[in-house]
């Protein structure tokens, strides 16, 4: 807000105008807290990381700088009131309109499903309550406030920052009017490079939040003991806090499930948790990335036990959404558990064959050591025991029930069983004796085979049908381009027979959900501005020239995530709309002061170059301010960075080329396209006769 501030009075050089305009931030701010309480949203890193304090005073800064100019320029005997009134009509369409495009398109983000719903609809909201009350305050209470504290004979000099930007733009945008099919051939050229540029970044569902802990869901033999388990964490624990003493705070394991079953897991299975120390003490990495990796390796001497690293939030979401402990899960659905395990096992060596994969594992569904027994017919038939006999022998080993004991309000089943002895050892239950019809006492072997088995240890369905999956985290490349590769490999290298099917899950599946409504969505809203740009001018022509700075915005925006070496991401998809609201703002004051000027007599072409002096400082302004309010977001590195990052990455470098292509092609579009002082006179001509015909029935009706 500060820095925002400081732009706003160095580009205003009035001190009075500086502090009216800056005065919209607290009460915007104000306004959207109130609105946020009154829908129940809590301030949160995601509802207020997003709010851009430039985008706020966009709509205040043309309003107060029309002002200040109109009282500098005027020279007629007008009060100070008049002149603030003629100057806030002026501006008054394209600063509401302008505030109201950026409202909608935020309308994308609202209809988010899933996770990434809960993270960006309050974001959403919250932005959208502060433009708002943006807006209002821009029609009310700036001009109140500008007639009451600007002087009636305000100085409009010209600012530092007004003779660098006369320097730096008018040889270009004089270029650019003398040349116009070359300038537009130019920008041509950049969009269709940035858009081949855009192609090549990689996509992910949202950036990693770095929680401060790491989890490491460690899986052994399904057969392992309570006992051999505790042992197991103990020595992953003291390795660990041995190897990374710098690196590791505290650290503690979690095995089996818990006395309350919200996470049930078996004895194979313990969670291991790692609370890091703060990140400028670490000594053998400098990222968590790279700490991660210098643990798998230690975690990899570990004979028979597979490690799956992530943290403690993103673990229990993938959980509870897809079931799934890493960041992609390759789900085979199949009828026969024996062909699921070797397809399974083939998909699984074909994925640790891609770069970038990392803690690719199956999931467990075999190794439970089963003993089973077959009772042999003809031996039953030759000493004459019912096959029940020997059948109710065996269970009593777990447990048979033979009646209930009854008490005032509460039963009891009454149970028998064998032993311990005999159902700790298989050898013993072999020895068991079963009488026969003569009364004689045979062995259990003597009467039914018993042999040591694997069975599965866990079978997992989705919708009702059997499962299993191979997950993967992925490191050093994006999610997108990774799971193409490996859809490409599996579908060549990998057979499969009728009735056996693969489905993507993890992170991936999110991703592709949020893509396929924003694809919808966004094209939607897109057309809905381009509707309202159509009321405000009632020119296509004007309303295309306009949204092209859409178009120009996107240039920046995917050359920044470019730069930075970022993927694009739910959270630069917010960005994106955010920035296609923003980045005709600019247009819309250009083009209305185009407009005004030829309505008032000018040809096109000296009305194009009278309003790009008088709009420089405005557009340069509100591109300025909209793009620093988001730099300190931008080279943030704090806890919360990482998703915040790629949104103001994408608006920062999206309003600063939009400024630029803005100022440059608009103008020519202008020349080449917008209409001229013939057609304006004839709309006005029309609108006069409208109005006429609409009074006249009026008057009738009276």
């Amino acid at each position: 807000a500060l820095l925002v501030i400081a732009v706003l009075f160095a580009f205003l050089g009035n001190f009075r105008a500086g502090l009216i305009v800056a005065s919209a931030i607290p009460l915007s701010m104000l306004f959207a807290v109130t609105m946020m309480e009154r829908v129940g949203i809590a301030g949160s890193l995601m509802s207020l990381g997003a709010i851009d304090f430039g985008l706020v005073v966009d709509s205040s800064v043309v309003m107060v700088e029309n002002c200040v100019r109109h009282l500098a320029h005027d020279r007629s005997d007008r009060t100070k009131l008049d002149i603030i009134r003629e100057a806030a009509v002026e501006v008054r369409k394209p600063t509401m309109f302008g505030e109201l495009i950026i409202m909608i398109v935020y309308l994308p983000v609202l209809t988010l499903q899933g996770i990434e719903g809960k993270l960006f609809r309050p974001m959403a909201l919250t932005v959208v309550f502060a433009l708002l009350g943006s807006m209002v305050l821009s029609l009310t209470l700036m001009p109140a406030l500008a007639s009451l504290g600007l002087k009636r004979k305000t100085s409009d000099k010209e600012t530092f920052i007004d003779r660098m930007a006369h320097r730096l733009f008018q040889p270009l945008l004089h270029a650019g009017l003398r040349y116009p099919k070359m300038t537009l051939l130019f920008v041509g050229v950049i969009t269709l490079a940035t858009t081949i540029l855009g192609f090549g970044l990689g996509s992910e569902f949202v950036p990693r939040l770095s929680e401060g802990t790491i989890v490491i869901n460690t899986i052994r033999l399904a057969s392992v003991s309570l006992e051999e388990s505790f042992e197991y964490g103990g020595r992953i624990e003291a390795v660990l806090k041995e190897s990374f003493p710098d690196e590791i705070d505290q650290i503690w394991s979690r095995t089996g499930t818990a006395e309350v079953a919200t996470d049930p897991m078996g004895f194979e299975v313990s969670d291991v948790y790692v609370s890091l120390k703060p990140r400028p003490a670490w000594k053998k990495a400098k990222t968590q990335d790279e700490l991660v990796a210098a643990m798998a390796e230690v975690t990899e001497k570990f004979p028979g036990m597979r490690a799956v690293y992530s943290q403690p939030i993103e673990l229990r979401i993938n959980e509870m959404v897809a079931g799934i402990r890493a960041d992609l899960g390759i789900k085979l659905f199949g009828d026969d558990l024996g062909v699921l395990k070797d397809k399974a096992a083939e998909i699984e060596r074909v994925v640790k064959a891609i770069p970038g994969a990392a803690d690719v594992s199956t999931e467990q569904i075999t190794g439970l050591p089963v003993l089973r027994i077959e009772v042999d017919r003809d031996a039953l038939s030759r000493y004459g025991v019912p096959a029940r006999q020997v059948l109710d022998t065996i269970t009593a080993a777990g447990g048979l029930k033979v009646g209930e004991i009854q008490e005032p309000g509460r039963r009891f089943p009454l149970a028998i069983r064998l032993p311990h002895s005999y159902r700790d050892d298989p050898k013993a239950l072999e020895r068991i004796l079963i009488p026969t019809a003569s009364g004689q006492r045979l062995p259990l072997t003597r009467l039914a085979r018993v042999e040591e088995t694997e069975g599965p240890s866990t079978i997992q369905r989705e919708w009702g049908q059997r499962r299993i999956v191979v997950q993967a985290n992925i490191r050093g490349r994006d999610m997108g381009s990774f799971v193409r590769e490996a859809q490409e490999k599996i579908a060549r290298e990998v057979k499969l027979d009728t009735g056996y099917y693969l489905d993507w899950g993890g992170q991936f599946e999110n991703m592709q959900r949020a893509e396929k409504r924003l694809f919808i969505v966004v094209p939607l809203a897109l057309s809905l501005i381009l509707s309202l740009l159509y009321l405000t001018f009632k020119s296509v022509r004007d309303a295309l020239m306009i949204f092209s700075g859409v178009l120009f915005a996107r240039v920046g925006g995917v050359f920044g995530l470019w730069v930075m070496g970022l993927p694009f991401t739910i959270s630069a998809g917010v960005g994106f709309v955010a920035l296609a609201g923003a980045s005709m703002l600019e247009g819309l004051i250009l083009v209305s002061a185009i407009r005004d000027r030829i309505a008032h007599g000018m040809q096109k072409q000296e009305a194009i170059e009278s309003a790009r002096l008088a709009r420089l400082r405005p557009v340069l302004m509100t591109g300025t301010v909209a793009a620093l309010g988001f730099l300190p977001m931008m080279l943030s590195t704090g806890i919360g960075a990482e998703v915040q990052r790629p949104l103001a990455t994408v608006v920062f470098f999206g309003m600063v080329c939009d400024t630029f292509l803005t100022m440059l092609a608009l103008p020519v579009l202008y020349l080449l396209f917008g209409e001229g002082p013939e057609q304006l006179r004839t709309e006005a001509v029309a609108h006069e006769d409208n109005g006429a015909v609409l009074a006249g029935q009026e008057a009738v009706a009276i």
